[in-house]
């Protein structure tokens, strides 16, 4: 499995990450552990995590209860041979953690401690921002996005927590510091303020990128690209959309479109038709649709590392094969024609 460093200082990590935020919920501990178990037997040992999680749906009663679960699993030994990151919530997490929406340099440091006893760890190898302060154009926003105007108080922020950072970093309690639902600008200031003052640079970003979801491609990518920060890709099937599932607008018993009806914005009159074309795509060519739309993220111009979310065991092991599928490069164009006739359906 071809592996890639993350910031300036590591850590290497694999093509695929592991998507926990169903485990404590959907996801029994025992079956989470199996799919620690089985991603390690194939190589993947990086794990993305928050500590808003589990969702489907977020309540303040299990707040934490995913990375309890990879606590439990931890504590069992083993701990050294995985790469975890998780999240501080912000602005856009639909809950309250820590007394705040909002994150500062003191709700950074509360967060981190909590995060560690939870995982029962003495360090987090990334630990993420899940959404900014200002806000962001993220899970649909973008369709009504108001930038924030008080450049000041932004650049303020990002100076400390970064500061902050540096600090948990220098007693070796985080590894790096990244970001999650941030946009070019913003990361262009992070990365601004990182090289000026000599503090931590951001080493990933963690935004929504599938075939269905191509925010990413411009601004982000050139970002991306520029300043080596790899993207860590969300809901890379479109939670379930290109697995095929849903196709004819169904809701299979026990999906997670049972739970979340329009799958967070995603079911629209136009999502259903880009759906089928993919499908058909994948058809074609004689390939799995869930597996050809993970491999698809090699493709790319960037580094994407598609979180690849698995509510059982028997669902991770079906997608752990896209790691051996390369497309065609007749197929990737198909891919973009797709995307042309069928241009962000949510």
């Amino acid at each position: 499995m071809k592996t890639y460093t993350l910031g300036p200082d590591g850590p290497t990590v694999p093509e695929l990450c592991l998507g926990t935020m169903t485990w404590g919920r959907q996801t029994a501990l025992i079956d989470a552990h199996r799919q620690i178990d089985m991603a390690l037997e194939h190589g993947l040992n990086f794990l993305d995590t928050a500590e808003m999680y589990p969702v489907n749906p977020v309540s303040a009663d299990t707040l934490g209860g995913t990375e309890e679960v990879i606590g439990a699993w931890n504590a069992k030994g083993g701990r050294e041979k995985l790469v975890i990151a998780t999240k501080v919530s912000g602005e856009g997490s639909g809950v309250m953690v820590g007394g705040t929406p909002m994150i500062d340099a003191a709700r950074l440091r509360s967060g981190v401690e909590a995060s560690l006893r939870r995982l029962q760890t003495d360090r987090i190898d990334i630990y993420q921002m899940h959404w900014p302060n200002r806000g962001s154009y993220h899970f649909r926003k973008n369709w009504t996005y108001r930038p924030p105007t008080d450049r000041a108080a932004v650049q303020a922020h990002i100076l400390e927590i970064l500061t902050e950072a540096a600090a948990l970093i220098a007693e070796g309690k985080i590894g790096q510091i990244a970001l999650s639902n941030d946009s070019a600008w913003g990361l262009s200031q992070w990365i601004h303020a990182a090289d000026t003052h000599g503090l931590p640079r951001i080493a990933s970003v963690q935004n929504e990128y599938s075939l269905l979801c191509r925010l990413f491609d411009t601004d982000m990518a050139e970002a991306s690209v520029m300043e080596n920060v790899p993207l860590l890709a969300f809901s890379p099937l479109a939670t379930g959309l290109l697995t095929g599932k849903y196709a004819g607008d169904v809701v299979p018993d026990g999906s997670r479109r049972e739970k979340n009806p329009d799958l967070g914005g995603r079911i629209t009159p136009r999502v259903f038709d880009a759906v089928a074309a993919y499908l058909g795509l994948a058809r074609d060519w004689g390939l799995d649709p869930s597996q050809m739309a993970v491999a698809w993220h090699r493709t790319r111009p960037f580094v994407s590392i598609p979180i690849i979310g698995a509510t059982t065991t028997a669902q991770l092991e079906h997608l752990l094969p896209a790691t051996d599928l390369t497309l065609d490069p007749a197929l990737v164009q198909a891919l973009d024609d797709v995307h042309r006739t069928h241009p962000m359906p949510y």
